[in-house]
């Protein structure tokens, strides 16, 4: 820009040089003033002065710099002590100009920090709150930035605090989903919502029930339950058209990615395994606990006995698998029975388990199905709408195919409906999302690894079996561990697994592990596996003596077989392993 001014009738042009150092000069002196205030404000706080001036001078700063945490810090310190010297209705309007002051600061500044929060904190403090004006002010906000999740926070507590109704807040997250289907807040938003409306009942699926007219509608706050069957057949119709206008959307998809979700296990014990030769005794349960603070109590033939309970591995405080061992000689002649119960106090449950004569192990659980582990149950009504939505999904996916989100929606839709049916179809959509989106192929081969893993448990829990074997499936990770607390026999050759991680020290009951030809470097998980007697680990890449030392805690590990590991190459390796592995007598190199 030329700016230009008469100098003796002759037009006079200022150069860039001027005019730099004109905004220096400029921003010298403003920077002049906000520090002298700042130093002014630091000044007062230091002295314990809490006055009208001090009011003004953190005004003056915050309004040109929203974001100075110390000076909403003493702006609140100032305010409290008005309190004290102010009449209510001085009060009043105190905090009243205070929210006004604080809508001009979220104009300089929307997603402001320290300003949303001060605003929360003046809100809650306000004699007489104007609860209206605020949620106005939210929809303002929001309708300039939908994804403000500053605005968003704030929101949430002034529904909290006035007591909102959900329903109404769920026509609010309507309205914005409406006009605009890429809200990821919204989404997210109903998905706290809907339980709380629709919850679902304890009872077999049914209808929704709806609240007691003689009682208000539930606070967004209150207790969390699952979305009834009902309602969430209209949140598919919802959602689906949702993606079907905009393919490529991820918000959509996420919410259909909870809508499909499994429902969390009843919190209970789920297994419990009691030996003879090794007098202990292993708890699994629903979902990894503390035992040593949930209240468990061992009572053995009537008497409660003074154990210890502790984890399968000492990297966990919490896990679904606890271990104690029993004073010696309590069961260990085979010529009596015994009865255990395991009491889980802290919620009212427990399970009993019989060690017969002539048994040297015993253990009680329920039948676990597909259902109970890895999916909810389905009725024939959400079946068929399942079925109607998957059909949908491949239509979309024949016009979309390279649509990632498409292709795992329809993994999703297949493992909600038929895992064990769906699996060569499942593998399929697994290998084109590595193609059509490379940089997460990582991700989808963990989870189809995931996935594999639940099929596998599910074949096994139908065979009745206690071998559990998936080898040559391109695994990357293990998972679901606990559910193999009475495997002794697994078999994990030619996969693509590079650890045994601490996890796999559940498998308590394990006596055969096959692993070769695979990319093993890590054994942290075969950790004091009381049974266990043969380890194939023929061809992966354990390089170090020390990574075989986790093996040491094994006592009962007779045949190891390391050829093809770089450990081999190792001088004396005979020698070191003899001394480190004392009870190993068929070692194959």
């Amino acid at each position: 820009m030329i700016y230009t001014n008469l100098l003796h009738g002759r037009v006079k042009i200022k150069s860039t040089a001027q005019q730099e150092e004109e905004k220096r000069k400029e921003r010298e002196k403003k920077l002049k003033i906000y520090v002298a205030a700042r130093d002014a404000c630091f000044s007062k706080r230091k002295e314990g002065i809490w006055d009208d001036e001090a009011l003004q001078l953190t005004q003056q700063l915050l309004s040109s710099n929203p974001d100075f945490a110390t000076l909403w810090n003493y702006r609140r310190e100032i305010l409290m002590h008005l309190e004290t010297v102010k009449e209510k209705d001085e009060v009043q309007k105190i905090y009243e100009g205070e929210l006004s002051f604080l809508e001009s600061c979220l104009k300089v500044n929307p997603k402001s920090y320290g300003s949303w929060h001060h605003r929360g904190w003046v809100s809650a403090r306000l004699p007489r709150p104007d609860w209206a004006r605020e949620l106005t002010l939210c929809d303002r906000c929001l309708s300039l930035d939908d994804r403000n999740f500053h605005c968003w926070d704030y929101r949430r507590m002034v529904v909290k605090m006035s007591g909102v109704p959900v329903d109404q807040e769920l026509e609010f997250t309507d309205r914005l989903i409406g006009s605009n289907f890429s809200n990821y807040s919204s989404w997210h938003y109903r998905s706290t919502l809907l339980p709380l409306l629709h919850p679902e009942s304890p009872e077999p699926p049914s209808p929704c029930r709806k609240p007691p007219q003689t009682s208000p509608p539930p606070s967004p706050q209150t207790h969390s339950h699952r979305v009834c069957e009902e309602q969430l057949l209209k949140e598919y119709e919802l959602v689906q058209n949702a993606f079907f206008t905009d393919p490529n959307d991820q918000s959509a998809w996420f919410y259909y990615r909870w809508l499909l979700g499994r429902a969390e296990r009843e919190e209970m014990i789920s297994c419990v395994y009691v030996s003879r030769d090794e007098e202990r005794v292993a708890v699994a349960f629903s979902r990894p606990v503390n035992a040593q603070s949930v209240g468990l109590l061992l009572v053995l033939d009537g008497q409660p006995q003074r154990v210890e309970w502790r984890s399968v591995h000492p990297r966990f405080k919490h896990s679904p698998v606890w271990i104690c061992d029993l004073p010696p000689g309590t069961i260990s002649d085979i010529t009596n029975e015994h009865n255990l119960t395991v009491h889980w106090t802290e919620k009212h449950t427990h399970r009993d388990c019989a060690l017969y004569t002539g048994r040297t192990e015993s253990y009680c659980r329920d039948s676990a199905t597909d259902q109970e582990l890895f999916r909810s149950e389905l009725s024939v009504e959400k079946t068929s709408v399942l079925q109607s939505e998957l059909q949908s999904c491949n239509q979309l996916q024949e016009l979309e195919p390279l649509n990632k989100w498409c292709l795992l929606t329809i993994i999703l839709l297949m493992r909600a409906l038929d895992p064990l049916g769906y699996e060569k179809e499942t593998l399929a959509h697994f290998q084109t999302l590595k193609e059509v989106d490379s940089m997460r192929s990582a991700y989808y081969s963990d989870l189809c690894s995931k996935f594999m893993i639940e099929n596998t448990i599910l074949k096994m829990e139908y065979a009745e079996v206690r071998v559990f074997s998936i080898s040559d499936k391109n695994l990357t990770t293990l998972c679901h561990l606990d559910q193999l607390l009475l495997v002794t026999h697994i078999s994990l050759s030619s996969n693509q697994l590079q650890r045994l991680p601490p996890q796999f020290a559940m498998l308590q009951c394990l006596e055969v592990l096959e692993a070769d030809n695979n990319s093993i470097e890590n054994l942290e998980g075969v950790y004091h596996l009381p049974k266990l007697e043969e380890v194939d680990l023929k061809n992966n890449k354990i390089s170090t003596l020390a990574d075989l030392q986790p093996l040491a805690s094994c006592p009962k590990l007779k045949r190891l077989d390391l050829r093809g590991n770089p450990v081999t190459q190792t001088a004396n390796i005979e020698s070191q392993l003899a001394e480190l592995l004392p009870s190993v007598t068929d070692l194959l190199l």
